[in-house]
């Protein structure tokens, strides 16, 4: 996961959301940019890319999943065949 948000911030929410995945800081906003998911507003827009292992994107979900992201994310990543290591 990419925030915008500093590596403080991204730490307190992981802790508070006891995340079991790595937050990235992208403060610059340069990465959030880089995928074309930056706001007018400068707050990034809550898309889900799926990156393979040879990097390849095998999927983007521009809607927003909040309650049930968690659930989306482990049926998308099975549907897709994406171990986690």
């Amino acid at each position: 996961m990419v925030s915008v948000d500093d590596a403080d911030t991204n730490k307190k929410f992981a802790e508070q959301e006891q995340a079991d995945f790595p937050l990235l800081s992208d403060p610059t906003k340069t990465t959030a940019n880089a995928y074309g998911v930056l706001s007018a507003s400068g707050v990034a827009k809550r898309w889900m890319f799926f990156i393979g292992p040879d990097a390849k994107i095998l999927h983007i979900e521009t809607v927003g999943h909040t309650a049930d992201a968690g659930e989306f994310l482990a049926n998308k990543l099975e549907e897709l065949k994406v171990k986690k290591k």
